[in-house]
């Protein structure tokens, strides 16, 4: 899945028998072609093929996973950590990654929220393409290949990772949570005519470039409808591939309320007639 190196093209020279001139020209050629595979190799490694974003507020017990897994997944790629004014010592333990060169490491001085945390993170993203990597691991980075593909291909111009194409990702003791998103993916069909299994999804990826372009207003957890609303309303076809997911519930921190929801449907309301550049 690299990404596609520049191409060169040379004329070739009339063919000559025995034409001495032709063993330097030969050399000339060759070396224009290591050049110019030096520059496309030089491009490649200053542009990443994936930005991803990590928000994080008071996970001091996933973070230094999260973390590692991230670094390590199998992708070139640029990872930003943003500490949303998180108090219950994660910011020591990011910290203490402060010198690693393959991370960049946000702070801000009180907590935003994520919307925020991924609008500040956005700013500084060089990437290809751009997904979100919630500190909680229950979506996981060893899925970015997966996610990646129909992008690289060719095959798609939005991934969501679906948490519900996988039935075994679905717990009983969650049908109330699935319910919900449910709601959410009845809406975006209602308003735009497009057809999801998991709107609320952390695993969404886009063009950098593109979600530079909606000008984002996100400050919590509507982050999600946001680029969904934007994306329907732009004309991208959002494609979906199952992912894996291990949920956890609020007594294990888990942020997202019932009034988060709420305000999801609102802002995929809100923005149903939105224009770029409005």
């Amino acid at each position: 899945m690299d990404d596609p190196l520049l191409a060169t093209r040379f004329h070739e020279a009339p063919s000559v028998s025995h034409d001495a001139a032709s063993a330097p020209l030969a050399a000339r050629h060759d070396a224009r072609s290591e050049r110019a595979s030096s520059l496309a190799s030089a491009s490649a490694e200053a542009t990443p093929t994936l930005t991803v974003i990590v928000p994080v507020f008071n996970e001091v017990r996933t973070i230094d996973e999260a973390i590692r897994r991230t670094l390590t997944a199998p992708c070139s790629k640029q990872v930003i950590v943003v500490d949303d004014g998180s108090t219950d010592g994660t910011r020591d333990v990011l910290k203490a990654w402060g010198n690693n060169k393959e991370l960049m490491i946000l702070y801000h001085d009180r907590n935003r929220g994520k919307g925020a945390a991924i609008r500040t993170a956005l700013e500084h993203a060089v990437g290809r393409f751009t997904i979100i990597q919630d500190a909680d691991l229950e979506c996981v980075p060893e899925d970015y290949p997966r996610l990646l593909e129909p992008l690289l291909s060719g095959r798609a111009q939005v991934v969501y990772g679906s948490r519900f194409l996988q039935p075994a990702n679905a717990p009983q003791r969650f049908r109330v949570f699935r319910l919900g998103v449910s709601v959410l993916n009845w809406f975006v069909r209602f308003l735009y005519g497009v057809r999801l299994t998991d709107e609320a999804t952390c695993f969404k990826v886009f063009p950098t470039e593109v979600l530079r372009s909606m000008d984002l207003r996100c400050k919590r957890f509507e982050f999600c409808p946001e680029v969904t609303a934007k994306a329907c309303r732009l004309g991208l076809a959002i494609t979906e591939v199952p992912v894996y997911y291990c949920p956890r519930d609020a007594r294990a921190g888990k942020k997202i309320r019932v009034w988060d929801g709420m305000v999801a449907l609102a802002t995929l309301w809100r923005l149903r007639k939105w224009q770029p550049g409005r």
